[in-house]
């Protein structure tokens, strides 16, 4: 189920609302938010449930065992029962994510038969969510949950359940139990949920399907700009339905009294890619940065580790968002590119005036999405090859091609715009009176009706997210 389904928007979230906040008690209504959460993931896969319960059950038995052996003075056990919830729990994620890839990489040289396991929606999501409750607990920087149930509703709680984003138990942990719903929370996770719900559905689908049509065309009619455009296209894509689903599940967590970090922030006004991956996924980013670079010895190490701490943080981040080739290259891309920043591009970047620098970031950042995004090595080395052959392109043939590369131009402009904080802008410049909050209510009312008109009408609705 996707936030943008008829079945979530007329049907799951309705009742659970319902039944939500007819519970008089905290223990009712975390009951309530668990089973929904259940039901919520194992409508699409309701076998996986069952990982995704015996993954919450070894992060439990292990925190109560942790504690019991600190209580009685053997750190040694205590470390060793850490090591082990941490084995397990990574061990369920190759498994389930990585063994069909070594196995098929391995067959090229061995006999060595390929499984087939199906990926489980959201396994990278949780798996980091668990373990960093599990590392946490043993760093000393959290409280053991002894109770199951509120551990599996940290893990499995729905707004950020399939694609983020990665919420660390300190963040919720007194909210579990102690969380206050107000009536100004309810409104504004609204409001949040039916902005990213906008950004998803208006405008990710629309011009994600202009780079769909592009990558997928001949590079002879539409030429090298096309090509340019379609990378663009893309990186609004993936921008506008991830940050959409980001902001619809800390819209829905707010409405149940949860308050989640934020995960972007305006990233393509970034001006290096140092600030790029500041403001870009910000809760997988921070969470490789605390939990595997500053453990590795992160910067305080001699020069040559550093770079290798860099290398190995960025190829994982890659190889996190799937089973292939491209991911660890767009990875280790990206870590060349801080590379060369922080050892002595970055200075010279720092005299740059701001368009400058801002023009530099989007050109690596473009040619990285278009790594990210087409895992066939052909295609991905042809769409490369194309943007920089200058090859003209037969605009009489494009518009031809398909009416939504011609309506696309729209959309992506609105997108342009939109990837600017335009919005935070204009809401400081207004004052925050009586009038002005119902202008925002009725646009808001608005782009819900225009999202759901949308909904009913489409057939192109992916989360690029789901896949990881």
């Amino acid at each position: 189920m996707v936030f943008s389904s008829l079945s979530f928007l007329y049907f799951f979230f309705p009742v659970c609302v319902v039944f939500y906040y007819l519970s008089k008690n905290r223990v009712w209504r975390n009951t309530v938010l668990l089973v929904a959460s259940l039901g919520f993931y194992a409508w699409g896969e309701p076998k996986n449930i069952v990982l995704l319960l015996l993954a919450s059950l070894v992060a439990y038995l292990c925190g109560l065992w942790m504690e019991h052996l600190g209580g009685k003075g053997r750190p040694g056990g205590r470390k060793a029962v850490f090591i082990l919830g941490v084995v397990l729990l990574t061990g369920n994620l190759f498994v389930f994510k990585y063994l069909n890839f070594f196995c098929r990489n391995l067959s090229v040289f061995l006999p060595v038969s390929v499984p087939d396991l199906a990926l489980p929606i959201g396994i990278s999501f949780y798996t980091f969510q668990i373990l960093s409750y599990l590392i946490d607990l043993y760093r000393g920087e959290i409280a053991l949950q002894r109770n199951y149930f509120y551990l599996t509703l940290y893990v499995s709680f729905f707004p950020q359940l399939i694609a983020g984003p990665i919420v660390r138990y300190q963040t919720i942990e007194d909210e579990i139990l102690h969380r206050q719903e107000t009536l100004d929370d309810v409104a504004a996770g609204g409001r949040r949920f039916i902005v990213g719900l906008a950004k998803k559905v208006l405008l990710a689908n629309n011009v994600g399907a202009v780079a769909t049509i592009i990558f997928g065309g001949r590079p002879e009619v539409y030429g090298s700009a096309m090509y340019w455009v379609a990378a663009l296209c893309y990186a609004l894509q993936i921008y506008f339905d991830f940050s959409g689903y980001s902001d619809m599940a800390i819209g829905l967590g707010r409405m149940f009294g949860f308050h989640f970090l934020e995960n972007f922030n305006y990233p393509y006004i970034s001006t290096s890619i140092t600030d790029f991956w500041r403001r870009w996924h910000i809760s997988l980013s921070t969470w490789f940065r605390d939990y595997i670079y500053i453990p590795l010895g992160g910067n305080r190490v001699k020069k040559s580790r550093w770079v290798l701490n860099l290398l190995v943080v960025w190829a994982l981040t890659g190889f996190w968002h799937g089973a292939q080739w491209n991911f660890v290259l767009w990875g280790l891309y990206y870590g060349a590119l801080l590379l060369v920043e922080k050892l002595f591009l970055g200075k010279y970047l720092d005299r740059c005036p701001k368009p400058v620098r801002w023009v530099y970031t989007m050109f690596f950042v473009l040619i990285g999405w278009v790594i990210f995004d087409l895992t066939d090595f052909s295609q991905m080395t042809a769409a490369l090859r194309t943007m920089f052959a200058f090859i003209p392109t037969d605009l009489v043939r494009v518009i031809a091609a398909d009416t939504a590369i011609t309506t696309g131009v729209f959309y992506l402009a609105a997108g342009l715009v939109c990837s600017f904080p335009v919005l935070p802008w204009l809401k400081k410049k207004l004052p925050q009176t009586g009038p002005v909050l119902a202008l925002e209510n009725a646009a808001c009312l608005g782009l819900l009706v225009l999202c759901v008109i949308y909904v009913i009408s489409m057939s192109y609705n992916p989360f690029i997210y789901f896949r990881f």
